[in-house]
């Protein structure tokens, strides 16, 4: 008979929100979205809870929630499940300090994408679940359950990354460049040395946090006795000195910056004791495969994943070249630092790259569940613990692509994961599996006319789960095994007291279809047309990533932004081309050594269709793109004058020689070894090409898409006396967003259609 799971502890007929009613919406005359409004609080998506944790004893559910009045400020909410009520056990505001983050935070907050987020962004709690770790401006408090906290750090300088030991016993922090431990609620000393300006400990160098999803240098085995800790030497990375121009002064910054075909930061990883004794180095660059490395160099690879086995009798080490085909699983003896090989992964075409991810989990019987692409298709294997992890069997198969690895239960050996449906990869879906049985049939848990993501506790008992479609905004649950919803954390109703509701009158639905590339591929397109009157033709807001990563085109919420360019009489459109995600690897694969090509083409047959539907007007499609977005505007530009009215490129990549190694790279090789790659690819020999009107707009701050790549096609325009508009951000990064900022932007990119006469119809 299987202990009852903390879920269904929890099912206890109450609603942890609101009441567990129907949607309504409320019948009003219709309201118009302003920009102002969109960006405003409270947000119109509804609460949004983060990091939604349940307590090590199963009593308390715990969440970020942000405040009505300031939607990007978050506070520490738990709900006590013996009392049946909700109640704020951080407040960002009463507990915060109110100083200014590190540059150092503010920057790998960028990176982990939160860089907008106030308050509490992260938590964490106690083993025996008395508490909570709360990072809070800069400095650590430990918070009681019965209301007492204790501030564990008030300094200048941020903790970053800070931890709790896996047994609670220890906190650990990085300052100052060395990673520092002490016992909880102790003080804390450095276990590390401090090794001048270019090396750090217990930090992630600057590629894998921005593109290899590896946001800590450090990791406590099971038991505590023993630390993992990267230690990294970036004094042979090139500077890019980052002006950081704001509107009333200037801060020079000399950022390391790996730009791609340059030398990357050299790698090194530690174990070593919780005070810093019995220090072995781990010899990362054994047993490598032979022409593996750059140029022959044995430490020129990527440190991806460091994980400690279940019982702490050893670490496993991803480990993968630079040119990202190859990725080795090493096993290192935790007391001598001595490594063997386990097994390699190897892209899973020629032409083609090692997709990294957090989908595996090493299991309590020695055996490895493991995510790859080897079938064509991100599935799931089973390395078995029985013949030391030499072959593989396959848990999933066919023509869907598992996208998370969200649980497993061993006691049951029975695994959970998130996937696209097999009859419609719009929509994601959680699935359970019984891994032990090879005849198997994977069930489905959620809804269908819904997209998914979820969580679940460590052992695989509780479901969390976020879903929305194009009508609902997220909704968020608890739910059994079975998928059976046991309560509401935020249910979110579009009912008369939602922010939303002012605004269901205009809300228009999304349509959906598909149309072929040149080689028949189905690209998925989603539309939102304003209420059309015969025989008027409408202009289009064509909005675009188009590169590697993100699935734009999918069921879930949109949001009120594409309802509020609705609103001002503009079609919403958006389209999928090849080499984007969770497709399967030969729908990604066109991309490789030809970024700026296929998108472009895949793109311009996204154009062609609309100019052949009669409420389109032909003459007034405009393209927007931020990031990789804003490269590609610039490339369609080029390649097709007049096909496009007007195209706003943000933030974009101009030349992929500015852009960092482990990113490009991966789809282009280097420079040295494939130029014709990257001079075919490159935005600025044709820039004096564009004859469409142009709005160029960037952060002067930006450490990711350094500003320079702005700068050197604006020369370029410029010298050669081509016209172009230009907005540009003081002190914004790559994230240009805020409160007034997001509606400043969204107000010059219509403003500067207006003026080109992108405009609907009288």
């Amino acid at each position: 008979m299987k202990a009852m799971s903390l879920a269904a502890a929890l099912a206890f007929g109450t609603c942890l929100s609101a009441p567990a009613n129907a949607q309504t919406t409320t019948e009003t005359a219709p309201m118009d979205l302003t920009f102002e409004r969109v960006f405003a609080s409270p947000g119109l998506d509804g609460p949004t809870p983060r990091k939604v944790k349940l307590s090590p004893d199963g009593r308390y559910l715990t969440v970020l929630r942000n405040r009505a009045a300031d939607r990007e400020r978050y506070d520490l909410w738990a709900y006590d499940r013996n009392a049946g009520e909700w109640a704020m056990l951080v407040d960002s505001e009463v507990l915060g300090s109110g100083r200014e983050l590190s540059e150092e935070e503010k920057m790998q907050r960028e990176r982990a994408r939160v860089g907008s987020l106030k308050g509490i962004i992260d938590y964490q709690w106690t083993e025996d679940g008395t508490g909570v770790l709360v990072p809070l401006d800069g400095d650590l408090y430990l918070a009681r359950v019965g209301g007492e906290v204790v501030r564990l750090t008030d300094t200048e300088e941020s903790e970053l990354n800070p931890a709790l030991s896996n047994t609670g016993s220890h906190v650990s922090f990085v300052r100052d460049r060395q990673l520092w431990v002490g016992e909880t609620g102790g003080e804390a000393a450095p276990i590390t040395p401090r090794e001048g300006e270019a090396v750090r400990w217990g930090e992630a160098e600057f590629v894998a946090q921005e593109e290899m999803g590896r946001m800590t240098g450090y990791w406590w085995s099971p038991d505590d006795r023993r630390i993992a800790v990267e230690r990294f030497d970036e004094s042979m990375v090139g500077i890019v000195t980052r002006a950081a121009i704001g509107a009333t002064g200037t801060r020079v910054f000399d950022q390391r910056y790996p730009v791609a075909g340059s030398e990357n930061a050299d790698v090194e990883l530690y174990v070593m004791d919780p005070d810093g004794e019995n220090r072995v180095k781990v010899d990362l660059a054994a047993h490598q495969e032979p022409g593996i490395y750059t140029e022959g160099d044995p430490t020129d690879f990527y440190l991806a994943r460091v994980d400690w086995a279940p019982d702490g009798s050893a670490l496993y080490v991803q480990r993968q070249n630079r040119e990202q085909t190859v990725l080795d699983m090493l096993r290192v003896d935790p007391e001598t630092g001595a490594v063997s090989p386990v097994f390699t992964e190897k892209a899973a075409v020629a032409d083609y790259w090692i997709n990294l991810g957090d989908d595996y989990k090493l299991l309590q019987d020695g055996s490895l569940v493991w995510w790859s692409e080897r079938d064509g298709f991100g599935h799931l294997y089973r390395y078995s613990a029985d013949d030391g992890w030499k072959d593989a069997r396959q848990l999933t198969r066919g023509s869907f692509v598992v996208t998370k690895l969200v649980g497993v239960d061993q006691a049951a050996e029975r695994l959970f994961y998130l996937a696209t449906s097999e009859e419609d990869p719009l929509e994601q879906h959680i699935y359970a599996l019984d891994y032990a049985d090879p005849s198997a049939q994977p069930l489905q848990l959620t809804e269908s006319g819904f997209t998914h993501t979820a969580t679940m506790d460590g052992t695989g008992q509780t479901l969390v789960i976020i879903r929305s479609n194009d009508d609902t905004p997220p909704q968020s649950y608890i739910a059994d095994q079975e998928g059976q919803r046991l309560a509401w954390i935020e249910e979110n109703a579009l009912d008369a007291d939602h922010p939303y509701a002012p605004y269901l009158a205009s809300h228009r639905p999304t349509q959906y279809g598909t149309i072929p590339a040149e080689d028949g591929t189905p690209l998925h397109w989603e539309m939102i047309t304003p209420e059309m009157e015969p025989g008027k033709r409408y202009p289009v807001y064509y909005y675009h990533y188009s590169g590697p990563g993100p699935q734009i085109v999918n069921r879930g919420w949109n949001g009120a932004l594409p309802q509020a360019i609705v609103d001002r009489g503009y079609i919403w459109f958006a389209l999928d081309n090849r080499g984007s995600n969770y497709r399967g690897v030969a729908f990604e694969q066109p991309i490789y050594r030809a970024m700026g090509g296929v998108e472009v083409r895949d793109q311009k047959a996204g154009a062609e269709y609309l100019r052949t539907l009669d409420f389109v007007d032909p003459d007034k499609i405009a393209v927007d793109g931020w990031s990789y977005g804003g490269y590609m505007t610039l490339k369609q530009l080029q390649a097709d004058p007049g096909l496009y009215a007007a195209g706003i490129s943000g933030a974009p990549v101009t030349r992929w020689e500015l852009y960092d190694t482990h990113y490009t790279e991966r789809y282009m090789g280097t420079p040295q070894d494939d130029g014709a790659a990257y001079d075919a690819a490159s935005a600025i020999p044709d820039a004096t090409k564009i004859s469409d009107p142009l709005l160029i707009i960037h952060g002067m701050a930006d450490d990711n898409v350094v500003f320079e790549n702005a700068t050197e096609i604006i020369s370029a325009m410029q010298e050669a006396n081509v016209p172009f508009e230009m907005m540009l951000y003081p002190g914004y990064t790559h994230r240009v967003s805020g409160e007034q900022i997001s509606p400043h932007r969204y107000n010059t990119v219509f403003r500067f259609l207006e003026s080109h006469g992108v405009t609907p119809p009288e």
